[in-house]
């Protein structure tokens, strides 16, 4: 009889154990098909469309007490085809680890977040997750964090290193190999943020190192996010410059990037929405830039789906003045549908001297199954000359069609919550 109390009594134990913890299992299959036919920039006339589906797949687990949170996400990002038939491994090594990190609770409002992690503030135009893409965006970082109330304080710091064997590990070097896409050596910033009823207000001071033969460059970003909110009426506003070296010791200066967005819901089903962009582009001597880069955000949602800018691209030219409109149309209970149309011109004039760069038009459908969702997009770009320009292909060689369209199923299985 006292054996059967101790077992119960330890099962109690564990019982209250889990309790006071909560564990959650949870999942994505994000499969995406894609027509590119202009996508990214302008495409030849004698070049084919690509077609191509991709895949991504994460599953995702976290644990959290009093003490502490954890988190691991796993994903592999697969392009259908792009493996051999019974190959024995994944001869593309998609697949990682996404996020791992666990915060721990320091007590009165502070804590820390160490490992990787995805790093998403305001609106996402310096730091974003950049869900759109596959692959998403992580940084390997610690952050001290305090968060009181409606006042919220991050600070960041990082150190990559990158070793090509274990006896580099043992290696007094730390001299980092891995370049492009503004990757670092090192990472600091302060975020701040304050918000009251009706409006929020943040400040970021970043600065990043990049490696270099003898040292590192390093690029400051400065800048804040203003959102004022008040019944059916919204504004948001970004202000942020840069300074210092960026990679290969490229001095820069007088480099900024202002944006405005208004926003209106006009009825329950109908918000329209409009704004625009400056964004300074390379006015300075050899040797320096004037040219603003938004690093880390999810660009993709800026400067119009079809990523002319600013994707891998578009780093060191003659920056972007864009003005946008947009409605959003709830069609019913489960679907919606954007559109959204943005005018491009350089901030800076083109060799020819031309700044006018094109329109584009993107439209997205989105509607709502019971348990997964799906997404159609399609986007046209309506070049002027100063977009061949550009992109280096001339009007009477391009295509006569610059378009892109998409279909993506998302599906969040819950295991476990």
């Amino acid at each position: 009889m006292m054996k059967k109390q101790y077992v119960i009594l330890a099962l109690l134990m564990v019982t209250m154990q889990f309790a006071q913890a909560q564990f959650t299992l949870d999942g994505e299959f994000r499969p995406r098909a894609e027509y590119r036919n202009g996508y990214g920039g302008i495409i030849p006339d004698a070049a084919d469309a690509g077609f191509g589906i991709s895949t991504r797949m994460r599953l995702n687990a976290g644990y959290a007490t009093d003490a502490y949170k954890f988190y691991v996400s796993l994903q592999d990002v697969m392009v259908w085809g792009e493996n051999k038939q019974i190959v024995p491994d994944d001869s593309n090594n998609s697949f990682g680890v996404f996020e791992a990190w666990a915060e721990l609770n320091l007590g009165e409002g502070f804590s820390t977040k160490l490992g990787r992690q995805s790093i998403v503030y305001d609106d996402q135009r310096i730091f974003g997750g950049l869900d759109w893409a596959q692959q998403g965006r992580n940084h390997d970082a610690a952050l001290l964090k305090y968060n009181k109330g409606k006042f919220m304080m991050d600070v960041g710091l990082a150190f990559n290193q990158d070793y090509e064997s274990p006896a580099g590990f043992q290696s007094t070097s730390t001299t980092y190999a891995t370049t492009g896409n503004f990757s670092y050596k090192t990472m600091q910033y302060l975020y701040l943020k304050q918000a009251w009823d009706s409006f929020s207000g943040s400040l970021l001071v970043l600065n990043n190192g990049f490696q270099e033969v003898d040292g590192t460059s390093n690029l400051q970003t400065f800048g804040t996010h203003l959102d004022y909110k008040t019944g059916a009426f919204g504004v948001a506003v970004n202000a942020f410059i840069q300074t210092g070296d960026r990679q290969n010791e490229v001095a820069v200066k007088g480099a900024h990037l202002l944006g405005l967005d208004v926003t209106y819901k006009a009825s329950a089903k109908v918000g329209l929405g409009a704004g625009l962009e400056i964004i300074s582009g390379n006015d300075a001597d050899a040797g320096e830039t004037g040219a603003f880069f938004p690093l880390y955000g999810t660009n993709h949602k800026f400067n119009g789906f079809m990523d002319y800018f600013y994707v891998g691209n578009h780093a060191n030219s003659v920056g972007l003045f864009d003005i946008h409109v947009s409605a959003n149309f709830k069609l019913n209970d489960t679907s919606s549908l954007l559109v959204k149309a943005l005018n491009f011109s350089g901030e800076q004039e083109l060799a020819s001297g031309e700044k006018s760069l094109g329109t584009e038009l993107d439209l997205v459908y989105s509607k709502q199954f019971k348990g997964y969702a799906l997404k159609l997009g399609y986007s046209q770009m309506f070049a002027n000359d100063g977009m061949y320009e550009l992109k280096e292909v001339t009007k009477s060689d391009a295509a006569d069609m610059q378009n892109w369209a998409w279909a993506m199923l998302v599906i969040k299985p819950k295991f476990l919550n």
